[in-house]
């Protein structure tokens, strides 16, 4: 894939969901939102945000003594990425064995059920 259209490894999306929710953070305070999850090196950490720099998912701050990482990429586009890759690779191309799968294997709440009447309707109103 190219520079920009990477879809990020599990350790990676965690670190961009910390970005995505609280901004811009340094690496320690990336280090201490994860090890409140999970046991992981600070070094591990920091090696990660510096590779996720490389592929373009998050940019770098060098103005101050603490570099300061923001997520480049919006996590709409990512999860477009994750959700389309996965269309391919397991249900091939089939939005719909997608679906039929998810609501198998995982109880709906009534108010999920709802939104997905709710755009079933719409979507279906836009095909004539």
């Amino acid at each position: 894939m190219s520079r920009g259209t990477q879809i990020p490894s599990n350790g990676e999306l965690k670190i961009l969901r910390i970005l995505w929710r609280r901004g811009p953070r340094t690496v320690r305070e990336v280090h201490d939102a994860l090890g409140r999850k999970r046991d992981i090196g600070y070094t591990t950490v920091l090696k990660t945000m510096q590779v996720m720099a490389e592929k373009g998912l998050v940019t770098r701050n060098e103005s101050e003594r603490s570099h300061v990482y923001s997520h480049a990429v919006e996590e709409k586009s990512i999860k477009r990425r994750l959700v389309s890759d996965l269309l391919d690779r397991a249900f091939d191309g089939s939005a719909a064995r997608l679906v039929m799968q998810a609501l198998s294997d995982k109880q709906a709440s009534p108010e999920d059920l709802k939104k997905i009447r709710r755009l079933l309707n719409e979507l279906s109103r836009g095909a004539r």
